[in-house]
């Protein structure tokens, strides 16, 4: 176990450092948009190109990983609704929380953070679990978040957006350029590739930051949520389901695909629990503040699940290595 926490605690203590830049003003809070269009438009697809060059093509084209996820992300959604749904969560709320339930923090924690852990062939099962959350999962809870408006076309008028927004979001094009490039073994010229090098080593450490300070500038704004005072049991149960329920869903349905036959690898497995075993993803909170849904509710489910996952996806770690 401590082998493990010395792998972990960097990452987190990142996350930390990040926290306490923003609480202590040492980072301006209008300085946070930067540093994440930074990581979202530049050193992040640069990071998921290269992970998705370097990858066997046959990795990155897994069914049985994608389907199996998949399946399990529809269940979290749908489960994390229905205990949301009550007078005062209506379903923009409930939609985005079931979103931040379902969609663990990959791209900007998980991909280092399982290379550290298990190697680079870790990285093939990570991306397929990135397509699905940012085509899938994503898009489905957009349009969901707009049934509160069903009879004046929101569904629909979600919908295209959701969609607009998949065509508009770096990370898949970058993770389907680098699957051309395995593909038909294509390299890129050597001033190109040192810049996207370079780019790709700082996508890590500043991602890592980055969710540290946005946590912060939540918590900062919190006192000015419009919806009154935050419940326990409000986000809660949304912080469990993601830390406790994703994984062991995750894992109870892959061992159940095995057993039917389905070509699933142990490894691929093993990468799927621990990517859900992972923190919710920061950028839920951006989406929500666009949507118009209770963001404080849904920066303190990812505030909850960034600080207890040191230990709960630790102990996912130490599950597979006992």
């Amino acid at each position: 176990m401590l082998e493990i926490l010395r792998v972990t605690f960097p990452f987190f203590a990142l996350v930390l450092c990040g926290y306490g830049a923003a609480r202590l003003k040492f980072l301006p809070l209008e300085a946070i948009p930067g540093l994440n269009g930074f990581v979202l438009f530049f050193s992040l697809p640069c990071m998921l190109f290269r992970f998705g060059a370097d990858t066997p093509i046959a990795q990155l084209l897994d069914a049985g990983v994608f389907f199996t996820y998949s399946f399990c992300a529809l269940l979290i959604v749908a489960f994390s609704i229905a205990i949301s749904l009550n007078a005062r969560i209506r379903w923009n709320d409930a939609s985005l929380g079931a979103l931040v339930a379902a969609f663990p923090n990959t791209g900007f924690m998980g991909v280092p953070l399982l290379v550290a852990l298990l190697g680079a062939q870790a990285v093939g099962p990570a991306i397929v679990t990135i397509v699905v959350d940012m085509v899938i999962t994503s898009s489905l809870c957009v349009a969901l978040s707009r049934m509160d408006a069903a009879g004046q076309h929101g569904a629909a008028v979600a919908a295209r957006k959701a969609l607009a927004g998949v065509l508009r979001n770096p990370m898949p094009w970058a993770i389907s350029l680098g699957a051309a490039f395995s593909f038909w073994n294509l390299e890129l010229i050597g001033p190109v590739n040192k810049t996207v090098s370079l780019l790709a080593d700082a996508a890590s450490p500043v991602a890592l930051f980055t969710i540290g300070a946005v946590l912060a500038r939540s918590q900062m704004l919190a006192h000015e949520r419009p919806h009154g005072a935050l419940r326990t049991v409000d986000y809660l149960p949304i912080s469990l389901i993601k830390l406790v329920l994703h994984p062991v869903l995750v894992l109870l349905v892959g061992l159940t695909a095995i057993q039917w036959g389905l070509p699933i690898e142990p490894f691929a497995l093993q990468v799927m629990v621990l990517v859900a075993a992972l923190p919710s993803a920061s950028n839920v909170s951006l989406l929500a503040e666009r949507l118009g849904a209770d963001n404080g509710r849904i920066a303190r489910i990812i505030l909850v699940t960034t600080a207890v996952a040191f230990l709960t996806f630790s102990g996912a770690v130490a599950f597979f290595k006992a």
